[in-house]
């Protein structure tokens, strides 16, 4: 008897190890030499940013650390992804980039907070779950620091968060995914969602003042002041709709709403709000599933079907549908968008390395050199391949769809 229980211990042991074994030669194989194409798409885009940058602040070919909200949204990713797999590697490639710009004493490298910059903020939804996780008080201070940062925020005269210091009086689409779901997930984990009012005013306030009747979707930015170049004089719209930025705005509604209560009455204007912008984006969807560049003039020449807004596009629907905020008829909307992206902007090359192309490298308004927000501005702007933006909102729409 007692040869057979050591027997049974030996083979339990030899299973044990040869498990083991297995396991870490499956994931090292394809981390270390290629996205096996067995894997989602979602592990197989991961896998590949990890190969190109084996840190993830390396990502758009930094050459040092900095604290960039397209690597927040990256990392955002990761950490969903991290949830659906439990592979500690993604947990890692997140751990790192905040460990290497956050001190033990929670401060960043890299934070003035004087610059009142909301990009800066974006970043900062991977501590949450690093918080989660550790327990460590530095990533805690960090939250502290950039929650702080809404208090003294300045703000146009209607209450709404300049896009930063540099674009007074001004709202940006973009900026409300910056910022908004981030302060929502501080303030109703610490604060008892007492800011909530003041989280959805921000968003009534681009609804109403970028709003476009014409095509039911949104101007780039607004100047509350119309006093800037790019401004209309009598709305201070910007005067065109880009993409990305209706991209920008769709996800920052499909997030924030994670963070508002059933019984708060903002909750339904802004599932309303997402269904107006899901009705119309849908009426300027490219034939190939994806959007252009300025969605609403498709034939105008120049124009061209753009990866990240496309991308960001597809999240939200998917994200609302999932979610129960839209109709379940919009899913065939997201997956047409998905196979889309999949079909004309995705490529694999010899050693397994998925890329993105057609992705816009940067647009904005204003500064120097001075950018007019005109048909022609849009189209100057680089069109990249690999850019951050395309890569974050990639992964972020392949999640969604388990795919």
């Amino acid at each position: 008897m007692k040869k057979v229980f050591r027997l049974l211990i030996i083979i339990v042991a030899v299973l044990l190890v040869n498990y083991k074994s297995i396991a870490n030669v499956s994931f090292d194989q394809i981390s270390n030499r290629k996205a096996s194409d067995s894997l989602k798409w979602s592990e197989r885009m991961a896998m590949s940013i990890m190969k190109t940058y084996p840190k993830a602040w390396q990502i758009d070919n930094h050459e040092e650390p900095k604290w960039d909200y397209k690597i927040g949204m990256i990392l955002t990713a990761y950490e969903k992804l991290y949830y659906n797999t439990k592979n500690p590697k993604y947990h890692t490639y997140i751990k790192e980039y905040a460990d290497v710009l956050i001190d033990q004493n929670g401060a960043f490298q890299n934070f003035n907070p004087e610059d009142h910059n909301i990009d800066f903020i974006n970043a900062g939804k991977i501590l949450f779950g690093l918080y989660d996780a550790t327990k460590e008080q530095k990533y805690f201070i960090a939250l502290k620091t950039l929650r702080k940062q809404f208090d003294s925020h300045p703000r146009t005269p209607s209450g709404g968060f300049w896009h930063k210091k540099i674009y007074p009086n001004q709202m940006w689409l973009d900026g409300l995914y910056m910022g908004q779901p981030f302060y929502a997930r501080y303030n109703t984990l610490y604060e008892n969602g007492n800011k909530l009012d003041d989280i959805a005013h921000q968003f009534e306030l681009i609804h109403d003042r970028t709003f476009d009747k014409q095509t039911g979707l949104f101007f780039h930015a607004y100047d509350e002041s119309k006093q800037m170049r790019w401004a209309n004089k009598e709305t201070g719209t910007a005067p065109h709709i880009w993409l990305r930025a209706i991209g920008w705005y769709a996800m920052a509604l499909v997030d924030v709403l994670d963070y508002f209560p059933k019984e708060h009455p903002k909750r339904k204007v802004l599932i309303s709000y997402l269904n107006e912008l899901t009705i119309a984006i849908t009426n300027y969807q490219d034939a190939s599933g994806l959007w252009f560049q300025i969605p609403n003039l498709q034939t105008r020449e120049g124009n061209y079907l753009e990866a990240s807004g496309s991308s960001m596009v597809v999240y939200s629907i998917a994200k609302g549908v999932h979610k129960g905020y839209l109709p379940s008829s919009f899913e065939k909307v997201a997956l047409k968008g998905f196979d889309g992206i999949l079909t004309k902007l995705i490529k694999v090359d010899e050693n397994g390395i998925v890329h993105i192309s057609q992705v816009c490298k940067s647009a904005g308004l204003g500064g120097n050199p001075y950018r007019d927000g005109s048909y022609e501005y849009y189209m100057s702007e680089k069109i990249v391949t690999d850019n951050s933006h395309g890569l974050g909102a990639f992964l972020l729409a392949a999640i969604e769809l388990n795919n």
